[in-house]
């Protein structure tokens, strides 16, 4: 039986150029390719976990525009419950214009559109679906009452929930997010966080460990290439990375969280979970685009066989 995931967050419209090098200011480049997809880091975590086979419920906003209507047709054609997401009547929806180079690094800048409408009186209103689910996902391209809202809701009607820290937020005080079961924040974001260096696992460790001081259950820090480091009451446990050749490394932490999440609500240890949801970022970033790089429940598990014949 699969689990039930719900996502309270963002949808994007991702409008990704691929450039030999960034252009200096003043400057004009050809770029090579140009494609569109959907994104959006709630939208991206909602998919991943669509993929794999979790039933999902997505609670976000659309724009009363063409990229609104291709957004609420994404979630449908994914086979997750879109009766939550509704239109923010005069606003356009979140674009996330995306620049990839050669090695597959990327830059993106993200306009935030209808998702900056997303309230807690959204979240109360599909409470009823919400009610279900075994884990609820959370990250920070939507207004942080709705988030915490969201939170203290999961809290008080004992679903757990998991806030990827995701895009950084200066000035978020630790304790204002102790209701989340899990925190998952970069190293970038944990330094941010909690005010403490983050240069190395040591570091993260320490770091992560502090926040778990303060009341957050489980810290899951994404480390890129290095993989995850998982932190809790019992201590800090790595889980390392795989070696692939990357091509577009845009959406990589969406899809660990989305892989994370259904391989925990599907009865597998949070180390186990994490140990699939680096594999399965790992297998994202060796094709382009971010929705459109993740494997369904069949091909990851090829990817997964041919890891252990390797």
């Amino acid at each position: 039986m699969a689990g039930r995931i719900g996502v309270v967050g963002s949808n994007m419209m991702d409008l990704v150029t691929f450039v030999e090098r960034m252009p200096d200011a003043g400057e004009t480049l050809a770029a090579p390719r140009f494609m569109t997809g959907h994104g959006g880091k709630g939208a991206n975590q909602a998919v991943a976990a669509a993929r794999l086979g979790s039933a999902v419920v997505m609670v976000s906003k659309v724009g009363d525009d063409a990229f609104g209507a291709a957004q609420r047709a994404n979630f449908e054609r994914h086979g997750i419950d879109a009766a939550h997401v509704t239109t923010a009547e005069g606003a356009a929806s979140g674009v996330a214009p995306i620049f990839v180079e050669p090695s597959g690094e990327n830059r993106i800048l993200i306009v935030k559109g209808a998702n900056d409408r997303l309230t807690p009186d959204d979240v109360d209103r599909a409470a009823g679906a919400l009610k279900g689910c075994d884990l609820l996902l959370l990250q920070l391209e939507i207004p942080f009452e709705t988030v915490r809202h969201t939170l203290a809701w999961g809290k008080a009607n004992g679903v757990p929930t998991l806030l990827n820290t995701a895009p950084a937020l200066p000035g978020l005080d630790p304790a204002s997010v102790k209701d989340a079961t899990f925190l998952v924040p970069n190293e970038g974001e944990l330094a941010l966080l909690t005010g403490l260096l983050v240069d190395g696992e040591d570091d993260a460790a320490k770091a992560a460990s502090s926040l778990v001081e303060a009341g957050i259950e489980t810290v899951i820090v994404t480390l890129g290439a290095r993989g995850a480091l998982v932190v809790d009451e019992a201590g800090a446990r790595h889980v390392p990375a795989v070696r692939v050749e990357p091509v577009d490394t845009t959406g990589a932490g969406d899809a660990f969280i989305g892989s994370f999440a259904h391989h925990y609500v599907m009865g597998q240890g949070i180390e186990a979970a994490i140990g699939r949801a680096v594999r399965y970022a790992a297998h994202a970033i060796t094709r382009p685009g971010t929705q459109a790089s993740y494997a369904d429940a069949a091909e990851f598990a090829a990817f997964c066989r041919e890891l252990s014949g390797s």
